[in-house]
């Protein structure tokens, strides 16, 4: 069985290929640029040679492509868009049109001139990532299925503020009323997607070329499932892990795998000493949702029914993330996970644990792989494969 993951992020995408009966640790990865990052890539060459351009395609991941347009525009340069590619920068298009970038049909854009650079959005490249392996002799013609993470904030109605909107998304999904609160909670096979979950969405319409099952997830439940894979943080029944990304921190308390709280915050709006003690408060569960929103974050949520005991243990709290050395000095006993060895998928790994939750027909392989009860050695090298 092969069953391919892609973690995207601000920086990079991260890709690792699950194939059964291979030792997880020699599974096929990548980790190459983010797509928002290539398409800051392109509009700045775009600008440097003087160019009008069109962006097309779906929504996707801003931050940096969102940085390079407004300075095409400030460079005095014209920036047509799709709509669906301009939801990329704002699901409010009037607010878009303010700021310079003209919407235009798919019709309205075949007919702009040929010198007009195009440049088509998308996060999930299955043909790009097809190639770039193929170029190795790894081919995905046979895949069982695949599993890919983006960062959504949905798309919040007119007025209504998008960290609320997001944190009510994160509060909707782990609502322990309903179900055991589990981070594949976060997780959902193609044709399941809440509609207000634009990229996500995307994501799904992006995977057209593929025929095989899929699942989409959320980025930070990802990296944290994955995190707990590491046999170090798997002792602890009871643990707290936080994913500093390059743009928002999630800290999630876990108990026997169900979420007990989360908060979530933007990485530019804390620092080392500010972490300490948002996690001593959310341990102790007096951290609020008022208090980070506040802050410009996005929430808190606890259902703890007892406080987190820092001191207890090896260490107090799991650190993942590519910013994670924002705590390397924290006061509290840090742990920085690194499932199967490595930091950077732990994203990939997470989202096989999801589709291990999610894709029964599948899942059942994709376990005893990331959960092998007593061999010490969980599987062959590469070259003992059929």
């Amino acid at each position: 069985m092969k069953f391919l993951t892609v973690d995207i992020g601000t920086g990079t995408q991260d890709i690792y290929l699950y194939q059964s009966g291979l030792a997880i640790e020699n599974g096929f990865k990548l980790v190459v640029p983010s797509p928002t990052m290539l398409v800051f890539r392109r509009i700045k060459e775009a600008t440097r040679k003087g160019e009008d351009l069109v962006l097309k395609g779906l929504t996707m991941g801003g931050g940096p492509s969102h940085w390079a347009a407004r300075d095409h525009l400030q460079a005095g340069y014209k920036i047509y868009a799709t709509p669906d590619a301009a939801r990329t920068f704002d699901d409010d298009l009037d607010a878009l049109k303010t700021s310079g970038i003209e919407i235009v049909s798919d019709d309205e854009e075949r007919a702009l001139p040929a010198a007009v650079r195009r440049i088509t959005l998308k996060d999930f490249d299955f043909p790009a990532i097809s190639r770039a392996l193929a170029e190795f002799d790894v081919s995905l013609a046979d895949l069982d299925g695949a599993a890919v993470a983006v960062f959504d904030h949905g798309a919040a109605p007119p007025g209504y503020s998008d960290r609320q909107f997001r944190f009510d998304y994160l509060a909707e999904r782990l609502d322990i009323s309903k179900d055991p609160a589990l981070l594949s909670n976060l997780a959902f096979e193609r044709g399941e997607i809440p509609e207000k979950m634009t990229r996500l969405q995307a994501v799904e319409d992006s995977a057209r070329d593929l025929d095989a099952p899929l699942l989409v997830m959320d980025t930070a439940p990802a990296a944290v499932l994955g995190a707990t894979l590491d046999p170090i943080v798997g002792e602890r029944d009871r643990i707290m892990v936080a994913n500093v990304g390059n743009f928002h921190t999630l800290a999630f308390m876990l108990k026997s795998d169900q979420v007990e709280g989360v908060f979530e915050h933007h990485t530019g709006l804390v620092d080392r000493e500010k972490m300490d003690r948002l996690l001593k408060d959310f341990a102790s569960g007096t951290l609020t949702h008022q208090e980070i929103f506040a802050d410009h974050g996005h929430g808190a949520l606890i259902y703890a029914q007892e406080p987190y005991d820092l001191g207890e243990g090896a260490f107090d709290v799991v650190i993942t993330g590519p910013r994670r050395n924002l705590m390397r000095q924290s006061v509290l006993r840090t742990y920085f996970a690194a499932p199967f060895g490595d930091m950077m998928l732990t994203g990939c790994f997470g989202l096989l644990a999801a589709a291990a939750d999610k894709l029964p027909l599948i899942g059942e392989e994709i376990r005893n792989t990331l959960y092998p009860e007593s061999s010490s050695d969980s599987g062959k090298p590469p070259w003992e494969l059929d």
